[in-house]
């Protein structure tokens, strides 16, 4: 990770918008409302050829009414210990509150860089906010606006003047991402804190506690892999809040960003609509997809109850019948470990490359097997297949008739090519690309 920067302060001071601002993204949700982070968010932050890695943290206020508040300053805690330097942010325009007190107190033992930041000062005419926080006795105090950018790069300068030497840092990409998803409340945390071994992400009884997609890297085996723990996808009529709703947008636009969703199931419920909706979402945005059934421990175990229950859920989302299917008690840990033998084989499928005589000799297979249909009364021909993507594995086939490909046929193109190249868990997909009459001509 290289150094490691941690961003402090209580609630609404401008955290979430500073950290955009920094790592030029919007990874961080900010709303007008305090409390709105809640878990640790990490992004890499570049400047001056210095590279560096960036948390929010959530608001730290000791009479916060937040029911979440220990966890959240558990979270910030462990930020700050993690952290080569911490940055202390200051509202310049509500002024010195006593909650700045607590946070300094947290601070003042710390032996590493400390950074007191007065944020919202948006012109050298708005300067003047900053004395009144002379009043925490501390030795510099910086100004900035995180929304309008006055001052940033000039406290950026000073900041990554005093960071810790480190080695720089590659970039992985042979890392499988792993999205973490499902309805509220049916246990995403608590898993990804089996995982990791430790309480990454706050865990409540409550739905809707995570609001962020939040990153981890995990290692098992000498391997890495990253979870990105995710808020609960409710159902449209139930999502008002604005928050909310920008959680369920984070949570599909993760999906686009990762290699494998374990879509998780309340076991002790049984399959939703809501489930087979979230799976649509997976495999509308090409992840490959396990199907996790949690609470599996609180389940009256009958004669092959697993299976089923596996049944119900390829019954209700056949679109996925080639993703695997895993009980397990995230809160017990029970097989929780079968997840990353599951994980190596999807993404090793996920990320295949064929051949191209491997491919179009799978092809001509399927050909001999089910020949080509007619077309205003003239055989459909197909001229070549290529694989042009990986994550998922994705072909184009030159034929004559593109447009008139009928779907059931795709399908069985699509099949025949999962079973000959051994893609047996992980989506295909198959598109059709007209050839050009002149080369057809020419044939």
């Amino acid at each position: 990770m290289g150094a490691v920067v941690a961003v402090v302060g209580r609630p609404n001071v401008g955290k979430s918008t500073f950290f955009n601002r920094l790592t030029k993204s919007r990874k961080a949700m900010v709303d007008d409302i305090p409390g709105v982070t809640r878990d640790r968010i990490y992004a890499k932050v570049t400047h001056n050829d210095v590279a560096f890695t960036l948390i929010d943290t959530g608001g730290f206020s000791r009479n916060d009414p937040d029911e979440f508040v220990q966890q959240i300053h558990f979270q910030v805690r462990e930020a700050i210990m993690e952290a080569d330097c911490v940055v202390m942010l200051l509202d310049g325009r509500a002024g010195l509150s006593p909650f700045d007190r607590d946070m300094l107190d947290l601070l003042r033992p710390l032996d590493k860089p400390k950074f007191f930041v007065v944020n919202k000062v948006d012109s050298p005419r708005d300067e003047h906010l900053a004395a009144d926080f002379a009043a925490l006795g501390v030795e510099r105090i910086h100004t900035l606006s995180a929304e309008h950018g006055y001052g940033v790069d000039h406290f950026l300068d000073r900041l990554v003047k005093a960071l810790p030497a480190g080695q720089p840092v590659e970039e992985d990409e042979d890392v499988p991402r792993i999205a973490v998803v499902g309805r509220p409340n049916v246990g995403k945390s608590s898993l990804v804190n089996r995982i990791l071994g430790f309480e990454r992400m706050v865990v409540s009884a409550a739905p809707g506690t995570t609001r962020d997609s939040v990153d981890s890297i995990a290692q098992r085996g000498g391997r890495k892999y990253i979870f990105v723990d995710t808020a609960g996808i409710r159902r449209k009529s139930r999502t008002s809040e604005k928050l909310e709703v920008f959680s369920v947008v984070r949570a599909l636009k993760s999906l686009e960003r990762c290699d494998v969703a374990l879509l998780l199931l309340d076991a002790s419920e049984g399959v939703t609509d809501q489930d087979v909706r979230i799976a649509g979402y997976a495999e509308e945005r090409g992840c490959a997809v396990i199907f996790i059934a949690n609470k599996w421990d609180l389940v009256e175990k009958g004669k092959n109850a697993a299976e089923r229950f596996e049944e119900k859920v390829r019954d209700a989302a056949r679109f996925l019948s080639f993703a695997p299917f895993l009980t397990i008690s995230a809160a017990s840990g029970q097989r929780v470990s079968r997840i990353f033998p599951l994980i190596d084989e999807i993404y090793a499928q996920y990320t295949s490359r064929l051949g191209t005589g491997v491919l179009n000799r799978a092809m001509e297979s399927a050909f001999t097997r089910h020949v080509p249909p007619l077309v205003h009364g003239r055989r459909m021909k197909f001229f070549y297949t290529t694989q042009v993507a990986t994550r998922p594995p994705t072909f184009v086939a030159f034929v004559n008739y593109a447009d008139s490909v009928h779907f059931s046929y795709s399908r069985y193109l699509i099949n025949h090519i999962r079973k000959e190249a051994s893609l047996t868990r992980t989506p295909v997909r198959l598109f059709f690309r007209q050839r050009d009459r002149r080369e057809n001509k020419k044939k």
